[in-house]
């Protein structure tokens, strides 16, 4: 859940909501401002935003300013004309909701790309050249989209396992040779978190494909990449930023693990798709050169 929705919970004081609502309405314009100058601002007393910090799960006010910051910035830089819960309305005809998915699309890979942390990113690339078998837990919605990133790893010979049914077996059957990629957009999903325990007990390390903010998946996860984080729970027509960037995030995966040994992951694919592939087509323009 996004920092600025945490804030919005009915847990605060009416001195907090106070330091609240003014961090809503100054925004970035407070990167400048100490505790002190809003508290004096706010007509409350310094220590009460320590208290709000506390409350949201930090050390303290610097670390809560510095988190409120970020996704701000991250807000502000993408989305501004589109609605990722409602992107299109009745009024919209068919050629109108065709040209505002494909805007959403477009801003939801480039809101993708700039939330990857480049060294998060090696790392779980290196994961995934190093397992012998990769496996993806996830509710069965995010498992279907990774079907495809299934097949194409399976197709440069890397074993790829979604496990839909029976998880906990499947994290028994695994070793220290294992990789697990563990997807949860709110990443507080209580019918799979409790696979997380069991995947560290066994040291096998974790690729973690969850929205921007921490949550329990952050603080298991070896290696972290954010989905693009638009979307409410339930409120809206569908996950299509959701889908997009885990669609995306798993593209960047597969391509980055062909990329660190591009000529062999090219023979291999090639020679099994001579092989095997016996589809022809009249069409010149994607015909095979002999």
């Amino acid at each position: 859940m996004l920092l600025t929705e945490r804030m919005k919970e009915d847990i605060f004081s009416q001195a907090e909501q106070s330091i609240i609502q003014y961090l809503f309405e100054e925004r970035e314009k407070i990167k400048s401002k100490t505790l002190n100058q809003i508290s004096k601002e706010t007509y409350t007393h310094p220590s009460t935003g320590i208290r709000i910090a506390k409350k949201l799960g930090y050390d303290g006010w610097l670390e809560l300013k510095e988190h409120y910051l970020e996704e701000v910035e991250y807000l502000n830089r993408h989305y501004e004309s589109i609605d990722a819960n409602f992107p299109f309305d009745a009024s919209d005809n068919n050629m109108s909701i065709s040209h505002k998915l494909a805007r959403l699309n477009q801003t939801t890979i480039d809101d993708t790309v700039h939330l990857i942390d480049h060294q998060e990113l090696d790392k779980a690339v290196a994961y995934l050249n190093e397992a012998e078998t990769i496996k993806i837990f996830g509710l069965y919605h995010n498992l279907m989209i990774c079907e495809d990133f299934e097949m194409r790893m399976n197709q440069i010979g890397k074993t790829v396992k979604l496990c839909a049914l029976e998880p906990h077996f499947e994290i028994e059957k695994s070793s220290k040779h294992t990789c697990a990629i563990f997807i949860s957009y709110s990443g507080e999903n209580q019918s799979i978190l409790k696979l997380l325990p069991m995947l560290k007990k066994k040291h096998i390390p974790i690729i973690g494909l969850t929205s921007i903010g921490e949550n329990t998946v952050t603080k298991y996860a070896d290696s972290i990449l954010r989905i693009s984080t638009r979307e409410k729970l339930y409120s809206k027509i569908s996950n299509f930023t959701t889908r997009d960037s885990i669609s995306f995030l798993m593209d960047i995966l597969y391509a980055c693990v062909y990329g660190t040994d591009y000529d062999k992951h090219t023979d291999y694919k090639i020679n099994i798709a001579k092989n095997f592939d016996n589809r022809v087509t009249h069409n010149k323009m994607i015909q095979e050169n002999k």
